[in-house]
């Protein structure tokens, strides 16, 4: 017998509101800007301050524009999409998009490749987020392994070679993408204060500060109570960006074993290293996304250095309730459900 779950936040609707603060930056009152809206495949939210005029929209066309243009395998506009399609040539791409996948190869090679952008195809072989998720067989997964590896994909300068079979999917990046181009909308408007981004409550970026002056706090999901009280809050300073990776957030059931959507690539299985959740904190929105899928595939012990080079915060939930924190999460993170403790 087969249960499927998926983690759904709530009903979507799209709403604008503006309200006034009575907190002033520099010497104009500050204007906040509340909106909720739909964008790489998941419910935005956002919260801005600024003297300015509302520029929430534009922030939501910057993450159209990255899902559309840069990252999605299945819109022909999408400049992965023309790599995948081009497999076995070379495609001269933008600066962009050259950029973001450096940035991604170095990830994956830093993390011995835990976090491969290569998956695309084993990950639509499972479809745990369709309509179909299932236990593959050996012999077909197998065969897609073979064209499995980020070192197949070779970058130089503008220009990426594949080999024929090899494809580019950079979900277990996309939403971290995605804040690091709003960030760019957020930079080049002066008046902006402050904002809190939120994609699905995977991924999440804090940027410049309230009109108080009080910090940024995040709620954290309870990986086995999804629906109840959060699990605890972690405190962001200034600019920063949060991105959790869980098994509860899509997966089936099968035979009483929970299969999830973070597959290891170097078995093609969904990840088994102790752990049901890993939320990551870090200056960059691509790195914080990336790290928290690959920091779930080591495991927490092979995960701290991992960390260290990239100078991130986690924490990591593992099977048997106990939260784990890094040095520098210690001073950000406060528990609040009891049935969980915190361990040295």
């Amino acid at each position: 017998m087969t249960n499927r779950h998926s983690f759904v936040l709530g009903l979507f609707v799209t709403a604008s509101l503006l309200c006034t603060s009575q907190a002033a930056w520099g010497a104009s009152e500050v204007n906040t800007y509340s909106k909720t809206d739909f964008a790489m495949d998941t419910v935005v939210s956002e919260t801005l301050y600024t003297t300015g005029e509302d520029i929430t929209a534009d922030v939501i066309s910057a993450l159209k524009d990255v899902e559309e243009n840069w990252i999605s395998w299945t819109k022909e506009s999408s400049q992965i999409y023309q790599i995948n399609q081009n497999a076995g040539n070379t495609t001269t791409v933008s600066d962009e998009t050259a950029a973001y996948l450096k940035q991604v190869l170095d990830l994956s090679k830093a993390s011995d490749g835990a976090m491969d952008p290569t998956m695309g195809k084993v990950i639509r072989l499972w479809d745990i987020d369709g309509e179909n998720p299932h236990i593959p067989a050996e012999d077909e997964l197998n065969s897609l392994l073979e064209n499995v590896g980020y070192d197949k994909v070779a970058l130089d300068g503008n220009e990426v070679t594949m080999p024929e079979g090899v494809t580019l999917d950079l979900g277990a990046a996309g939403k971290g993408i995605g804040c690091d181009a709003a960030k760019k909308v957020l930079d080049a408007d002066q008046n902006v204060s402050g904002m809190i981004l939120n994609l699905g409550g995977s991924s999440v970026m804090s940027y410049g500060s309230k009109p108080d002056g009080s910090a940024w706090q995040v709620a954290v999901t309870d990986p086995r109570d999804t629906e109840g009280d959060y699990l605890g809050v972690v405190t962001l300073n200034g600019t920063e960006f949060l991105s959790t990776s869980g098994d509860y957030e899509k997966y089936f059931i099968e035979d009483g074993i929970r299969y999830h959507h973070i597959l290891d690539p170097s078995t093609g299985y969904p990840a088994r290293s102790g752990l049901t959740s890993v939320t990551v904190v870090c200056g960059d929105g691509l790195d914080a996304d990336g790290l928290s899928t690959a920091c779930f595939v080591l495991g927490r012990e092979k995960a701290e250095e991992l960390l260290k080079e990239y100078k991130a915060d986690a924490l990591f939930v593992d099977d048997s309730d106990h939260v784990w924190l890094t040095d520098g999460m210690k001073e950000r993170f406060q528990l609040l459900k009891d049935t969980y403790s915190i361990s040295e």
